[in-house]
């Protein structure tokens, strides 16, 4: 098998899986913080995912997944990038009633 071989999240039972993080690729741009979005009992599937895509720009696919990954594994990152371009994203998902926050790091 080359070791350029790719398995993606979806070929793998979930119960191997560590972490999904579905982002845009953006290899050594110095990435240094992610916007986590967490589980909650009272926003619907349809809320999170338009909220993503109005917030975020997602396609609905994204959303749709990242909705599901939050709901099934309590939570998700939803996007990387620099800390001062994610705190007003992360704002507005917290004005739209979504449990998120932004952390730093890799």
């Amino acid at each position: 098998m080359s070791p350029d071989f790719y398995i993606s999240n979806f070929e793998k039972p979930l119960w191997e899986e560590e972490e999904d993080v579905l982002v845009e690729d953006d290899i050594g741009s110095g990435l240094s913080a992610h916007i986590i979005v967490y589980n909650d009992d009272f926003n619907t599937f349809e809320w999170v995912i338009e909220c993503f895509m109005a917030v975020l720009k997602h396609t609905h696919e994204q959303a749709e997944q990242l909705s599901l990954i939050i709901h099934f594994k309590g939570k998700a990152t939803v996007k990387s990038g620099a800390k001062d371009e994610l705190v007003p994203l992360c704002e507005a998902l917290l004005e739209r009633g979504l449990s998120a926050e932004v952390i730093s790091g890799e």
